[in-house]
């Protein structure tokens, strides 16, 4: 990561991981609110109220409005959502509520930033989006497990990997490719000078390649509409509406678990090899 991305995910983990500790430790439990219908999904289809997921045992809960828990000693950052779509060519397999919707199967409830942060603080590395030019260059970074769970008309649990949900157009067969960190871009408004993260977009989880994805397959994988590689698995994915929750666990080498055993730089402070960089220059 570049010195200007480094000091902006030290500064949120420093910001909003302690908040979430002292949220999960201070709030009281409180009445789920109203059920109501969740998303904008055809008019076809039909769509289940959306109860609240019971929070996730031993994992700390992030402050609002991202629906997001950390799990420290298990690794793993738990992102509540809904399933947006269960037809259809995808280009992500999960996107931000409000965004692409209409090619995704999941959206999600939280920012990107925000699921970022939490996979760093986990250990997860991120590396380079996709390159296009001079010639391709596929994404690179921490492989990321993308487990999807949610309760059944009984209330019980269910779960299966993202790539059941996702099939080849050509195959029709589930998906074999993995998801990595490719850690999406920044960019500058040039009239207010604020930084902004790309993925806010919506390239949240994506199986095209994009230069502003979060997390991306490792392949050449086409977004115009002729090419799309990717469709809904339909018979794999329950109704639309239905509460999800994806469990993003990453793999982590050897040198990732060093990386991550590395203190977290604060807010306004340098890392050795930034000083060094400095140092160069």
């Amino acid at each position: 990561m570049g010195r200007r991305s480094l000091r902006f995910w030290s500064c949120f983990l420093v910001l909003v991981l302690p908040a979430a500790v002292i949220v999960a430790d201070e709030a009281k439990p409180a009445s789920p609110p109203a059920a109501k219908p969740a998303g904008t999904p055809p008019e076809d289809e039909h769509v289940i109220p959306a109860p609240k997921l019971p929070d996730p045992p031993g994992a700390k809960k992030l402050p609002k409005p991202d629906e997001v828990w950390v799990d420290a000693k298990a690794k793993q950052v738990m992102v509540d959502g809904y399933v947006s779509l269960r037809k259809g060519y995808l280009e992500m397999f999960a996107c931000l509520q409000g965004t692409k919707e209409h090619e995704s199967v999941v959206a999600v409830r939280t920012r990107a930033k925000t699921v970022h942060a939490a996979l760093l603080a986990v250990g997860a590395v991120p590396g380079t989006p996709v390159q296009f030019r001079p010639e391709f260059k596929p994404p690179t970074g921490t492989v990321i497990d993308v487990e999807v769970r949610w309760l059944d008309d009984k209330g019980k649990w269910k779960s299966a990997k993202a790539e059941q949900w996702i099939r080849n157009t050509k195959t029709k067969k589930p998906m074999t490719q993995p998801f990595v960190f490719a850690g999406s871009i920044f960019d500058r408004n040039e009239a207010t000078g604020r930084e902004i993260y790309m993925a806010e977009g919506g390239d949240f989880i994506c199986v095209s390649n994009f230069a502003t994805a979060m997390l991306d397959v490792p392949m050449r994988s086409s977004d115009s509409n002729e090419d799309l590689q990717f469709e809904a698995n339909t018979e794999a994915i329950p109704i639309l509406g239905t509460p999800v929750r994806l469990v993003l666990t990453p793999k982590l080498e050897k040198k990732d678990q060093a990386k991550a055993a590395e203190p977290k730089a604060a807010a306004g402070t340098k890392t050795d090899s930034a000083k060094a960089t400095d140092q160069k220059k």
